[in-house]
C-alpha cells in the first residue's frame, strides 16, 4: 500500500485537493446564494438543493471547460510551434508530429512500447492523437454542461424578474455567456503564456516543470 501510493502520489494530491476545493467551493457558494436570495427577498436554499442546482452546475461547468481547453489547446499548439529556451516547448526544428523512428512507432516501437504503436491503419492513429481526442471530447462536454445549465441558471432569474425565458441557442450567442465565458478563457491563455515565457528564465529545483538550476536560459530541454 506504501509503495502504492508513493507511486501514484502526484494524482492521489490532486485528486485530492480537487475534491476539498469542489466542496469548499459548494459551501461557500450556498453562503453567498443564500445571501443573494435574503437581499432580493427570497427564501434560502438547502446544501443539497443548491449542489443540484444549475447555479452551482454552471459554476462548475465554467471553469471545467476552460481548464480542458487549455491543456487542449497546449498540448496541440506545442506539436508545432516552439519557444527557445522554454522548458515547456520542444526543442526549434522538431516543429511537427516527428517520424516514426522519434516516436517508437511500427518497426521502431520496442518491447515494452504500448501494442497500438505496433500495427498500421487507424489503430496507431487514433492513439497517436489520443490525448488530445479526449481532451477535446471532455472540453466539448463541458462546454455543453455549461451552456444548458446556464440557460437553466439565466432563465431562472428572468423568470424572477417577470421576464420571458430564452432559448438555449439564444443563451449561448448572448453577453451573458460568453462573459462568463471569456473571463476564464483569458486567464487561462495567460497562466499558459507565463509558464512558457517565464520557464526560460527562472527555475524551481527538482521540479520537472522547469531546466536544472545551471542551465543556460537558450537551452530549450524535452
Amino acid at each position: 500500500m506504501r509503495r502504492f501510493v508513493r507511486d501514484q502520489a502526484l494524482s492521489l494530491f490532486f485528486l485530492t485537493t480537487f475534491g476539498l476545493a469542489l466542496a469548499a467551493q459548494s459551501i461557500a457558494g450556498n453562503a453567498d446564494y443564500n445571501a443573494r436570495q435574503i437581499a432580493d427577498g427570497g427564501a434560502p436554499v438547502s446544501w443539497p438543493a443548491y449542489v443540484t442546482s444549475s447555479s452551482f452546475a454552471v459554476d462548475v461547468a465554467e471553469n471545467w471547460q476552460s481548464e480542458y481547453l487549455q491543456f487542449l489547446l497546449f498540448i496541440l499548439v506545442t506539436a508545432w510551434l516552439v519557444q527557445r529556451g522554454s522548458h515547456e516547448s520542444k526543442p526549434p526544428g522538431r516543429e511537427g508530429p516527428e517520424s516514426e523512428r522519434d516516436q517508437r512507432m511500427g518497426p521502431y516501437a520496442g518491447p515494452d512500447s504500448p501494442g497500438a504503436v505496433r500495427t498500421g491503419g487507424l489503430r496507431p492513429f487514433l492513439y497517436s492523437n489520443s490525448l488530445g481526442l479526449v481532451m477535446g471530447v471532455i472540453f466539448v462536454l463541458s462546454w455543453l454542461a455549461q451552456s444548458v445549465a446556464g440557460t437553466a441558471d439565466y432563465n431562472a432569474g428572468q423568470l424572477a424578474r417577470l421576464q420571458d425565458p430564452v432559448s438555449w441557442s439564444d443563451y449561448v450567442v448572448s453577453a451573458d455567456f460568453w462573459n462568463r465565458t471569456l473571463q476564464n478563457w483569458q486567464s487561462e491563455f495567460l497562466a499558459v503564456l507565463s509558464m512558457v515565457v517565464l520557464s526560460i528564465y527562472l527555475r524551481q529545483r527538482g521540479s520537472p516543470e522547469s531546466k536544472a538550476v545551471g542551465g543556460p536560459h537558450d537551452e530549450t530541454e524535452t
